[in-house]
């Protein structure tokens, strides 16, 4: 079920924040608008072989990367990575439907960079940063520096997950239908409200099926962690090695599952907790996010007058947000050019700023512009969330979001039964139960069944998998970590505990953290369970 977006941000708003904080010209239009295809059983591949053997055996013609797509959220050219390597890219073909390997195909968009010490090569690193819904061909250019030891015996190695960026994208609404749909009362107060909600609902669902209703039930999380398995063949490689990233880290766990016997050295940072329920997960994101709100507000209060946001304790400075959240229920302000700021826009970027301590800072002088009557910096961020870049074009992170979801879980919740689970959520979080308690309603009427309740990840038989989970983090509670753990099976599932704020902890800045992941990716030291970095 969808839910605020956990795909790892930090990157997004590294890479775009000076940029979007200035007075807004960078333009995201004009890139590459290339997508995967949806195809024939496809023919560069050796005859006289079916379906996933011939699929298996397949050649990559790798090329120099292109631009971002529109899709994968446009931008520059992936610059050489220091030393001169270049990102190199490929199509890979995949089974629309694994139940029918020698039917029709979809081109998956791969990015590469080689690794420094051929002769020292373990093989390829496969990276997917979250979501689901992120882009990984867009993502890995902007961490490759953070992965500069990792190179010295992977290849580098991300892909556009079926569905997303070029990889056959899911498409719903266009972008001006879009702006109303991300500033729409998402939390209605009254009967006319929800009667509003369920229409922007229907006519977002409509969307989807009309524009990709072919590719709706094959883009879950299962066909994803398959994908997985035959790229691994294609890429040459005997083991998967992975490094999977918040949503990535129940793709990781889900392959897996699939196949125990083909893990190789992988990592899940930021790891989501397997055992919940869609309803459960939004839970405990209402949750997290009001941990980290709190955490925030806190610091706020300790700073005292040095802090804009007035307020002598949590409860002072929560309660001036959420006033401040009621007028803007009651009448948006002026945002950025024609476009106002609303209630569901300003908790979205509330939300956004919260990923990570470093941008606490904005969400402190976005607030206090806000309550000045200037809603840009809490739209810009809310922006960002959305996938929506400064000319109005959105990428298709949040219909591939809603999409992959829907595909996975089973539950669909009618009005009524989201009312009747809206208190439960409010006592979570005064600040975001009701917008993630309203949530629930993002399924309803999807026109494709959901694949489970919760995902199988128990991989008995697997290699040691190092399970990290930060304790402030808002988007993936800490619990899931021990949660996500004990699922993959004693002697698979090994905990690293970081102490501290954020979404993801590998690239955090953490000392500890990154020493027992590169021992163990680079030289196969697993660590003890239970290890403990603060």
């Amino acid at each position: 079920m969808p839910t605020i977006s956990s795909a790892l941000r930090t990157v997004a708003l590294a890479a775009s924040l000076t940029v979007l904080l200035a007075a807004g010209c960078s333009d995201g239009g004009g890139q590459a608008r290339g997508r995967g295809e949806l195809r024939n059983p496809a023919t560069s591949t050796p005859s006289g072989e079916t379906g996933l053997k011939r699929l298996a055996a397949q050649k990559l013609k790798w090329r120099e990367c292109p631009a971002p797509s529109e899709a994968e959220g446009g931008g520059p050219t992936p610059s050489p990575l220091p030393g001169g390597t270049p990102w190199e890219c490929s199509f890979m073909d995949a089974p629309l439907d694994y139940a029918e390997p020698d039917g029709e195909t979809i081109e998956l968009a791969l990015i590469r960079a080689h690794s420094v010490d051929q002769q020292k090569r373990i093989g390829s690193l496969i990276f997917n940063f979250g979501g689901p819904g992120g882009s990984g061909v867009a993502a890995l250019p902007g961490f490759g520096p953070d992965f500069a030891d990792l190179r010295t015996r992977y290849d580098l190695v991300s892909f556009d997950p079926r569905g997303v960026g070029r990889s056959v994208p899911v498409e719903c609404e266009g972008n001006r239908e879009l702006d109303a749909y991300y500033a729409r009362d998402a939390t209605p107060d009254d009967s006319a409200e929800e009667q509003a909600l369920q229409k922007s609902q229907k006519s977002y669902t409509d969307a989807c099926e009309k524009n990709s209703g072919t590719e709706l039930p094959h883009v879950g999380t299962t066909s994803a962690a398959r994908d997985l398995d035959l790229m691994r063949q294609v890429l040459g490689d005997g083991k998967l090695h992975y490094f999977g990233i918040s949503y990535g880290t129940e793709l990781g766990a889900v392959y897996a599952h699939l196949f125990p016997e083909k893990v190789g050295r992988a990592v899940l940072d930021a790891s989501v907790d397997p055992t919940k329920t869609a309803e459960q997960s939004s839970l405990g994101q209402a949750k997290g996010f009001q941990l980290a709100f709190t955490n925030f507000a806190r610091d706020c209060v300790q700073r005292a007058e040095k802090c804009l946001i007035p307020g002598n304790s949590v409860a002072e400075v929560q309660n001036w947000v959420i006033d401040l959240l009621q007028r803007l229920d009651e009448k948006p302000i002026p945002g950025i050019g024609e476009r106002k700021l609303t209630q569901t826009l300003a908790t979205t970027g509330i939300a956004q700023t919260l990923y990570s301590k470093e941008f606490w800072k904005y969400l402190e002088q976005g607030l206090d512009e806000a309550d000045g009557g200037n809603g840009g910096l809490l739209l810009t961020f809310a922006d960002l969330m959305n996938g929506r870049d400064q000319t109005g074009h959105y990428d298709n992170s949040m219909a591939a979001n809603t999409a992959i979801s829907c595909a996975d879980f089973k539950d669909r919740y009618s009005l009524a039964q989201t009312k009747a689970k809206l208190p439960e959520f409010r006592a979570a979080s005064p600040v975001f139960g009701d917008y993630l308690g309203w949530g629930l309603t993002s399924c309803d009427g999807w026109p494709v069944p959901g694949a489970w309740s919760h995902p199988d990840v128990s991989a008995p038989g697997a290699a040691p998998i190092v399970v990290i989970g930060s304790t402030g983090d808002p988007a993936t509670p800490y619990e899931g970590t021990k949660a996500m753990a004990a699922a993959l099976g004693e002697g698979v599932g090994i905990v690293l505990t970081y102490k501290g704020e954020g979404h993801g902890a590998y690239n955090g800045g953490n000392k500890c953290v990154r020493e027992n992941v590169d021992g163990y990716l680079l030289e196969g030291r697993v660590p003890a369970s239970g290890t403990v970095c603060g």
